[in-house]
């Protein structure tokens, strides 16, 4: 048995197949919603509906997203991942099916939208890390966060071809069918990584706790709070980023493809992010770990917009920015579980992302309406900057320190 497998209730072969099996879903999931966006101007023109309109979907996306996981992550740690893994994996075949079928606006909003939002909540890393906190050891686990999460960025650059060669041949439809036809992997993903619901999750004696419990806990707890309000500058920078990194680049006079470069770049470099902090945050406080990506993250950002863009620094702004982009997760994922262990994993990362979903949209929204009172995009920079620079100073100053159950706990021999 590998040291990084704390079960003995498994082989390492079964173990492997359930991370795998998790990742997949993650990959497939993450995958095809990242290059949703390749198909806004293809669809829009053929059904004669505006981009906005295909925009809203995406918007709604977030939204729903952002309002499901912590609900996903209730049902998870009290019923466990299959159900909900499976039942998200069948809601994302359909928004998808019901996206390549749309003949208009509603169906376009309602599939791509809150079906595929939903069905995020229940197929990536708040229900992910919860399969693989189960299956390695303790002391290898924000690791293990870090290795799933990466599994989404594989996914955007193992899709991104697919999706432009399909739509290149045989147009948005094909595209979006094959697809659909591609997402009916995530079901039998979803049942071998699911596989981790038999394996414990501190629910052994001395471990319950209530959800009511856990919820005053999280409350109570101010590092908690102040990591769920980082996450939240971590999301309006991001989705600013993705979605006017374009526009800004078109302004400043620089060809489309160099934001496809940009963004191929941080796909990329994305892998290495969620492999290196997670590896990272098992060997140091994950606390100055994601206060450090925060601060880095917004200097690297006034560095890039106070100067004119060049096609240097669009390559090493996208590869900076990769690196500094999912690392988040492996590293808030740990944290929750250190603060207040594997029980309420779901829940509590979940509501975490609740707040992260809320910045996302006021970076996509907002961005936009600064743009359109000031025409450029310099106030909208410099806010995402200061608050960055105020989120990872806290980060690096919150209390870290585990509950009082969990310390007494641990103080059990045992």
């Amino acid at each position: 048995m590998s040291k990084s497998f704390h079960v003995d209730q498994v082989s390492k072969g079964q173990a492997i197949a359930m991370l795998g099996g998790a990742a997949l879903m993650m990959t497939l999931a993450m995958g095809i919603r990242q290059n949703l966006g390749l198909f806004q101007a293809p669809a829009s023109r053929d059904l004669g509906i505006a981009i906005s309109d295909f925009a809203l979907a995406i918007s709604v996306q977030q939204v729903a997203w952002g309002l499901s996981q912590p609900l996903a992550g209730i049902v998870a740690d009290r019923h466990g991942t299959r159900g909900v893994a499976l039942v998200g994996s069948l809601l994302f075949i359909a928004g998808v099916a019901l996206t390549a079928s749309a003949q208009g606006t509603l169906p376009i909003v309602l599939g791509a939208g809150v079906l595929i939002g939903i069905a995020l909540a229940c197929t990536t890393s708040g229900i992910t890390a919860n399969i693989a906190a189960r299956v390695v050891k303790p002391s290898r686990r924000t690791l293990a966060f870090g290795l799933v999460s990466a599994a989404g960025s594989v996914g955007t650059m193992v899709t991104a071809p697919i999706a432009a060669w399909i739509l290149t041949h045989d147009g948005w439809r094909a595209g979006l069918w094959a697809f659909a036809i591609l997402a009916l992997a995530m079901l039998p993903a979803a049942w071998i990584g699911s596989r981790a619901d038999r394996l414990p999750n501190d629910s052994s004696p001395g471990h319950d706790q209530s959800l009511a419990g856990a919820l005053t806990e999280a409350r109570r707890h101010p590092g908690y709070v102040v990591m769920a309000l980082a996450f939240f500058v971590c999301g309006l920078q991001l989705v600013f980023l993705t979605t006017h990194l374009p526009t800004y680049l078109a302004q400043c006079g620089m060809d489309a493809s160099y934001s496809a470069l940009a963004l191929m770049l941080i796909g990329g470099f994305n892998i290495a992010s969620s492999w290196l902090f997670g590896w990272l945050g098992d060997r140091y406080p994950k606390r100055l770990l994601l206060g450090g990506i925060y601060l880095a993250r917004s200097a690297a950002l006034a560095a890039f917009f106070l100067l004119p863009p060049t096609p240097l620094s669009v390559i090493l702004f996208g590869s900076v920015m990769g690196l500094l982009w999912l690392g988040v997760i492996p590293l808030v994922n740990g944290l929750v579980v250190q603060i207040f262990g594997l029980r309420y994993l779901s829940t509590l990362t979940g509501i975490a992302f609740l707040s992260h979903q809320a910045g996302s949209f006021l970076g996509a929204w907002g961005g936009g309406y600064l743009f359109d009172l000031m025409g450029s995009y310099d106030l909208a920079w410099k806010i995402g900057v200061f608050i960055g620079l105020l989120a990872g100073t806290a980060q690096l100053l919150m209390n870290d320190r585990p509950t009082a159950r969990m310390q007494a706990l641990q103080a059990v021999p045992g």
